[in-house]
């Protein structure tokens, strides 16, 4: 039994919840899959998925060895990007994500990293705020981008690296013919937003908390237009139809080349969200993410993340 194999096979399986497609992300047959956990609660003796018809999930032994599965994944590729790498020039990938309102600016990042060491892959993925933070938890996350407001909601120790402050702007279709970007107008308060038909991020995402609680704090009750937890159709909804959506400095940034759009930063009351990159404290980081993090610290870089999230004014 390749013990290293079959610990892959089980993260795929938490990370795709059906054999049959843990086994395709893995390239290998549902038979083979199935053969290799077996084989695995043999070697240790215990039952770790449940079996029924389809995956019911793991049981309380099987958690344990997930767990130690995604350390013995993490410290094998540490140890591969030890020694695939030369002085000044890391090599291997790097697992990042971000909230959905903070993408942009993660994805701007992952673009320095790369462009400043070619050979670090950065794999870039979306996540609610409870995703990502199972993710810092489990470790199939290097670094991620998120509310730092949240760090203390688990029971694992994060070091943050403040990026911004986030305020929160409301976006609607322009109303000065022809203009060639977007325009930044006049504060507009949360009671008077809330008058407009709003497109806004669904219930259970945490930016939808932050917004939510900003009306009540105005007085205002809400009755959204659109409810989506996707931000790029927060955008589209405003380009296409006669909506307005409640989005940070980043997405704002983001839409700037649409001159048929303008954004009125929002106050009364006037709300500011620590917006952070997180790693777990305790872990050995890879050289893909010393690189990463002597990036994140950069006057370049810090300089770089103000102009294009927070307030705008940069």
């Amino acid at each position: 039994m390749n013990l290293l194999a079959s610990m892959r096979y089980l993260v795929a399986l938490d990370e795709h919840r059906h054999f049959g497609r843990a086994a395709q992300a893995c390239h290998i047959t549902q038979p083979a899959l199935s053969n290799a956990l077996r084989a695995l609660e043999s070697e240790f003796g215990v039952v770790i998925v449940k079996r029924g018809r389809t995956y019911a999930g793991f049981t309380h032994e099987g958690e344990a060895v997930l767990a130690a599965a995604h350390r013995m994944l993490h410290e094998n590729e540490v140890l591969q990007q030890l020694l695939k790498s030369e002085e000044g020039r890391p090599r291997g990938s790097l697992r990042m994500a971000a909230v959905p309102t903070a993408i942009p600016l993660l994805a701007r990042f992952a673009a320095r990293l790369q462009a400043r060491h070619p050979g670090i892959v950065p794999i870039v993925l979306t996540m609610s705020s409870l995703e990502l933070e199972a993710g810092l938890e489990s470790l199939s996350l290097d670094i991620a981008l998120g509310y730092t407001e949240r760090m203390h909601l688990r029971d694992v120790k994060l070091t943050a690296w403040p990026q911004s402050i986030e305020h929160y702007f409301l976006l609607r279709r322009s109303r000065q013919a022809g203009a060639a970007a977007l325009h930044i107008g006049d504060p507009i308060g949360w009671a008077e937003a809330a008058r407009q038909p709003l497109c806004l991020l669904t219930p259970e995402m945490h930016n939808r908390a932050i917004v939510d609680h900003a009306f009540k704090a105005a007085g205002a009750t809400v009755a959204p237009a659109i409810e989506t937890n996707s931000v790029l159709t927060l955008a589209l909804s405003v380009m296409s139809g006669s909506v307005c959506a409640v989005l940070p400095g980043a997405m704002v940034d983001a839409v700037r080349a649409h001159g048929q759009l303008e954004a009125l930063p929002l106050v009364a009351p006037e709300i500011r969200t620590p917006i952070g990159f997180m790693t777990q404290t305790v872990v050995r980081p890879s050289r893909a993410l010393e690189a990463a993090l002597a990036l994140v610290q950069s006057p370049d870089w810090q300089q770089e993340a103000a102009a294009h999230s927070g307030s705008l004014q940069g």
